[in-house]
């Protein structure tokens, strides 16, 4: 039926209302002739035409009666539909009410007509007196039981695309009020209403099938015409499986948002408890896009490694620890220069350049990279996350950096790493909101003496002998540096500088 309803709007949408009356008029026709022929089997006249005559006229009058009172609530709806400058709101709520209005209008107006309709055949086929009462009494009960298994469903489904076309992408039906009873109240009623109706029906069909008494297979036979004649298209077709829609919605977004897909809202397309879970969802799925982004740009100003341990561990990450770690410095040799003779655009396009070489180098081998300094950086390999072989990670990073350097750069660029290794205490440190994870201890500041001391040894890689102990297996390209006076230091620090041009990597 969805699929009928929305090919109904999209071709009629200035005149659905009118459209609703021709497509709901075969569809009453066929739950109210069966009562009229009941009727007539009832009084054994035979009069089946006239009967059907009776009932298509009734259920004429019965469908203008259901359709089109309290019509102005949906004309906003239409007339936006034919482009008029209308409240999509406004528009939506009216929807809302027309719907609620009708569902009540339904059961009470259905349960006098059907009665009427049905005293009237009872009169035509024959009957009198109290029986015709009797008539009245099973029209009452048949009209009302059928509109409470499915009419506020159809309603519901009926004006799905109008409220999908109004909403669409939009916030605008999230807040508008609930109403009762709630989809459970209904579902309830409609499931208690359905069993009614199949005992009215079945009951009745057992009176007026003579042979049922001589042959008792009959009730089976009955059984299956029913759940086939009514089961299905009224009960499950009509009643619940449109109910079901909403559920639908909230199972496939569930899934696009448990694969990350944070961008399709879930259409709030009913007054209910249902409307408001679908609320609810997008509410929810908007935090959930709005953390994606943060974690987006949190991941880009803070490093991998600390950005995923900060999301494991929380405050913990905060309490400072001693490490053993490897401590890389890199500087851009003679920047200086250039960034006074090149626009400011350029200088930041070269920075730029430089560390989008620089960056992917360290984390790849493991490493934290902990600042920027102007034209440089300082990176850590063994914090904040643990790195065994941190020396050697450091000194393979530094060898790539300066690799990748050259061929991109050649000559207009050159750079110089001092790496050291030595206990540091990680940790972070700030006041008023402002935290920055940093390093303290001597080691730190031997590495930055140490790349320093590249433009005296002329080496674009130098290590302490710090360095060189903690790693794995020494380098064949080493060279021996001598020992050096450090500033900050009380006795000469051994370097090594390490021929680029005999091997890549330790």
């Amino acid at each position: 039926m969805d699929r009928i309803w929305q090919w109904a709007w999209d071709r009629y949408a200035a005149r659905y209302t009118w459209t609703l009356c021709l497509m709901a008029f075969p569809v009453m026709l066929a739950v109210y002739l069966p009562l009229s022929f009941l009727i007539v089997a009832f009084e054994k006249s035979g009069q089946f035409v006239e009967a059907a005559i009776v009932a298509v006229a009734a259920v004429l009058v019965l469908d203008f009666l259901l359709v089109l009172p309290n019509r102005k609530l949906i004309r906003p709806a239409e007339l936006w539909a034919a482009g008029h400058d209308i409240d999509r709101a406004a528009a939506l709520e009216g929807t809302y009410r027309y719907t609620r209005k009708a569902s009540f209008r339904a059961v009470w107006a259905t349960g006098v007509w059907a009665a009427v309709m049905a005293a009237v055949i009872g009169a035509i086929a024959g009957g009198t007196g109290t029986r015709l009462v009797q008539y009245g009494i099973l029209g009452v009960v048949y009209g009302t039981g059928v509109q409470l298994v499915a009419f506020h469903s159809i309603a519901e489904s009926a004006w799905r695309p109008v409220r999908l076309a109004l909403a669409g992408a939009t916030g605008i039906g999230d807040e508008l009020p609930r109403a009762h009873p709630t989809f459970a109240g209904r579902s309830n009623l409609s499931m208690v209403a359905v069993a009614f109706v199949f005992a009215v029906v079945g009951a009745s069909l057992g009176a007026v099938v003579d042979r049922a008494g001589d042959v008792p297979v009959l009730c089976v036979v009955i059984g299956c015409a029913l759940a086939l004649g009514l089961a299905v298209p009224i009960s499950v077709g009509l009643g619940f499986s449109p109910s079901m829609q909403p559920i639908r919605d909230l199972a496939a977004g569930a899934e696009r948002v448990a694969a990350g897909d944070y961008s399709q809202r879930l259409p709030v397309v009913q007054d209910d408890d249902l409307g408001a879970l679908a609320a609810s969802f997008n509410r929810m799925q908007t935090g959930l896009a709005e953390r994606q982004r943060l974690q987006g740009a949190f991941g880009t100003y803070v490093d991998p490694a600390l950005a995923a341990r900060l999301l494991k561990q929380g405050d913990d990450v905060f309490t400072g620890e001693r490490r053993e770690v490897s401590v890389v410095f890199i500087d851009i040799r003679d920047f200086t220069p250039f960034a006074e003779t090149n626009s400011a655009e350029d200088t930041v396009a070269r920075l730029n350049a430089l560390f989008e070489i620089v960056v992917p180098a360290i984390v790849d081998a493991g490493g934290h990279v902990n600042k920027f300094l102007g034209d440089g950086a300082l990176a850590v390999f063994g914090a904040p996350n643990d790195l065994a072989n941190h020396a050697d990670a450091a000194v393979n990073a530094s060898v790539l950096i300066h690799r990748l350097v050259s061929q991109r750069f050649g000559d207009a660029l050159r750079i110089g790493i001092g790496v050291n290794t030595g206990p540091v205490i990680a940790g972070t440190i700030g006041g008023g909101g402002k935290l920055e994870f940093t390093l303290i201890g001597d080691t730190v500041n031997v590495a930055a003496r140490v790349e320093q001391l590249t433009k005296t040894t002329s080496d674009a890689i130098l290590l302490t002998q710090q360095t060189v102990d903690a790693l794995g297996a020494p380098p064949s390209a080493l060279i021996d540096r001598g020992s050096h006076a450090l500033k900050g230091k009380s006795t000469a620090v051994q370097m090594f500088g390490l021929d680029t041009e005999r091997g890549s990597s330790i």
